[in-house]
């Protein structure tokens, strides 16, 4: 039976479309059963006529269970409604960036057809996001139950007025202000909403929730990052009537009246996500943000067996011997700098 593969496409941006019938085209010419949303697919004919490759239609012609793999064409944000879709199921995501940054894409346009052949040949991994369930309480009601891979972000409803927020980790109060919003964030989120509030940037593999103030009015408000087993918590203060609202991944909201809590735990549902190379994240990190890297001599070599050794005029060490008494001791130097007794 051929491998189905699900092209999701961000039908609004000619270039999606354009790179959506190129990957249609090259996934059935190599065998494979290109899969599309009904939608997506009228959008694309509407502009270009009927697809040169015969294309199955989700959930009528092929379950979502059946798909072997989706490949997303667009930014972060088309990445992260493909996520809602696959969430839940272990089809995994490959993103091929037609946006900006595109943190969360494996490649970007000009790389179509090496990343449509790394499909064919199943050369990806896939790895395991970390997400956050999300709830909404007012007065001991739970209001609304939802889920991010990015982030929760608590934001004032009324530009014109702060929200007054205290912020509580494991059922502990850490501190109150006045603030544009509170961002509480996955890893993967960190170099996105909590980035731009001054978060930190943590490393995918590393497992922790992270908590960002957005523009706050105190002089402890600085952004946490706390065990992936604790319990983050907003509470909308009522000493004053401003209205806030809570952004999922900036694509689901929830109107939050003073008075709400809204709590973040870690979620056991993850996003799976295809890899084609191992890059590192910090090599990532430099390509995306383009990071000024010049001058970087990286690491000194190791000496080699039988390297000869220098002497360093004027170094020398007090070494304690297991008797209690004590010598003193050269140190050395090697032709690659490491220091030896």
């Amino acid at each position: 039976m051929s491998r189905r593969i699900l092209v999701l496409a961000h039908t609004g941006r000619r270039a999606a479309m354009t790179a959506a019938q190129e990957a249609c085209t090259q996934l059935h010419s190599s065998g494979l059963v290109p899969v599309m949303r009904r939608g997506d697919l009228e959008d694309i004919q509407a502009e270009y006529g009927v697809l040169a490759a015969p294309t199955e239609i989700l959930d009528e012609d092929v379950a979502l269970d059946d798909v072997d793999l989706g490949m997303v064409l667009g930014g972060d944000g088309t990445i992260l409604r493909a996520a809602e879709l696959v969430r839940g199921t272990n089809v995994p995501l490959l993103g091929v960036n037609l946006g900006h940054v595109g943190f969360l894409a494996e490649s970007e346009r000009a790389d179509l057809a090496q990343t449509v052949h790394w499909v064919v040949e199943r050369a990806y991994t896939v790895e395991e996001r970390m997400t956050i369930d999300v709830k909404v309480w007012l007065g001991g009601e739970l209001l609304a139950r939802t889920w991010a891979l990015n982030e929760a972000a608590v934001e004032k409803a009324d530009r014109q007025r702060m929200l007054e927020v205290v912020i509580e980790v494991d059922a502990r109060p850490i501190s109150s202000f006045g603030c544009d919003g509170v961002v509480l964030a996955t890893p993967t989120g960190s170099t996105a909403y909590a980035f731009s509030a001054g978060g930190p940037v943590v490393w995918p593999e590393v497992e922790a929730l992270l908590l960002a103030p957005i523009s706050a009015h105190a002089l402890f408000a600085k952004p946490l990052v706390v065990a992936p087993t604790s319990v983050l918590a907003v509470e909308i203060l009522t000493r004053t009537d401003a209205q806030g609202v809570l952004w999922c991944d900036g694509r689901r909201s929830i109107d939050l009246p003073p008075g709400s809590r809204v709590e973040v735990t870690r979620s056991k549902t993850p996003v799976r996500l295809a890899r084609t190379h191992l890059t590192p994240f910090s090599e990532r990190l430099v390509r995306k943000f383009q990071l000024p890297t010049h001058g970087w001599r990286g690491p000194a070599p190791a000496a080699a067996p039988g390297t000869q050794l220098t002497q360093a005029p004027g170094q020398t060490v007090r070494h304690a011997n297991p008797d209690g008494s004590s010598e003193v001791r050269d140190r050395t130097v090697s032709d690659s700098g490491g220091v030896v007794e």
